[in-house]
């Protein structure tokens, strides 16, 4: 009470809150040689000291060529569940011996990798560039620590920075296989499958024959797989260029019989010489097939080849046309009376093709405006 009579206010001895979570990570983004982290430089220095100087470290990591990092047991254990139960074990091992620093064997990877993941135990921290050069090492070792955040940030760096290559992706493939790495594993295996005349000469591949014979089969199986899936996406797009082309046929006839196009038209209509150029493709090769059809002599057995053809144009655009009772182009309602005494295999044809004919216009995303059709 005396301090408040005193002119003491509390909110004036409070210390200034931090900065907001999107500034600092704003921050941090824009310096390019700083550390991937998730929190103040000041709580990063601190932990990374704690790293760097071992301050009562009681636990030793012995990696290759004789190297030592000094870490802490309660650092260790709540990072990763596999070093808790390994340092319990130990340290109940301790107990019946004189020595009291427990030690950790992380043997077979690079001594650096090694650093780079100890560290980011404390800190959450790395450094971009030494990362990239240990990605996998450290994507190997945060696995069989059971380590999943840090297993995903080292497939970040290996996707995003552009490190798969052709020549160590069947390398990177079988590691997070072994992994269990499903995103990177996927991108490989896509990128095999894309790359996979030059994979297969590398010595990564021939590596993989010996030691993993059936991976390599089911790799040869995919491969298989996607050139058929490739031939019958080709197809299906010849197809529907087909169908495409068919159903300009018919805009074209519709025009011809409606309003006339240059040289050829409805007998009530007056051509002028001087009209613009056609938008219609189609119009010349229907131009010479009306023609034809108009002057051919050969009547027996529905005409000839060119003949026939037409009639099947006519039929089509019957098929197509929503309102013959309106319709300019010749026997279009005669073609839907005679629909009727036809046998039913012409009559599934004809279904079908009108139905890939409409299917493939309504994928192009164009409106069925000039035969009428009703979508």
């Amino acid at each position: 009470m005396d301090r408040m009579n005193e002119g003491f206010h509390p909110e004036r001895t409070l210390p200034n809150p931090p900065p907001l979570p999107v500034a600092l990570t704003t921050y941090l983004y824009k310096s390019r040689k700083s550390p991937h982290c998730s929190f103040s430089t000041a709580t990063k220095n601190t932990w990374d000291s704690l790293f760097d100087e071992g301050y009562r470290a009681d636990v030793s990591i012995y990696t290759d060529n004789g190297g030592i990092i000094y870490a802490h047991a309660s650092i260790l254990g709540m990072a990763s569940s596999v070093f808790k139960s390994m340092l319990n074990l130990k340290q109940s091992r301790a107990h019946s011996s004189s020595g009291h620093r427990r030690s950790i064997s992380i043997r077979g990877v690079p001594p650096e990798g090694v650093q780079i993941f100890v560290r980011f135990l404390y800190s959450s921290c790395f450094e971009e560039d030494k990362m990239q050069e240990h990605a996998l090492t450290v994507l190997v070792l945060s696995h069989a620590y059971a380590i999943p955040h840090l297993k995903r940030k080292c497939e970040c760096q290996l996707l995003d920075k552009g490190l798969i290559t052709r020549d160590n992706v069947v390398d990177i493939f079988q590691l997070a296989l072994l992994c269990d790495a499903p995103r990177l594993s996927l991108f490989c295996h896509r990128f095999m499958l894309k790359h996979f005349k030059a994979i297969s000469s590398t010595d990564g591949w021939d590596a993989m024959k010996k030691s993993h014979p059936v991976l390599e089969k089911q790799i040869l199986k995919s491969v298989i797989d996607e050139d058929i899936r490739d031939k019958e996406r080709v197809r299906k797009i010849n197809e529907r260029k087909v169908y495409m082309q068919l159903y300009e046929a018919m805009e074209a006839l519709v025009h011809i019989c409606k309003d006339g196009c240059q040289t050829i038209g409805p007998y009530d209509k007056i051509l002028k010489k001087d009209q613009a150029p056609c938008k219609y493709s189609a119009c010349k090769g229907l131009e010479l097939l009306i023609r034809h059809f108009a002057g051919c002599e050969m009547r027996v057995g529905g005409g000839c080849k060119h003949c026939k053809r037409m009639w099947q144009v006519l039929e089509l655009h019957s098929r197509l046309c929503a309102n013959s009772d309106v319709c300019r182009v010749p026997l279009c309602r005669s073609f839907k009376l005679r629909r009727r005494r036809q046998n039913k295999k012409d009559e599934i044809k004809w279904r079908i093709l009108v139905r890939n004919i409409v299917r493939s216009k309504s994928i192009s995303g164009a409106p069925f405006f000039s035969l009428g059709i009703k979508d």
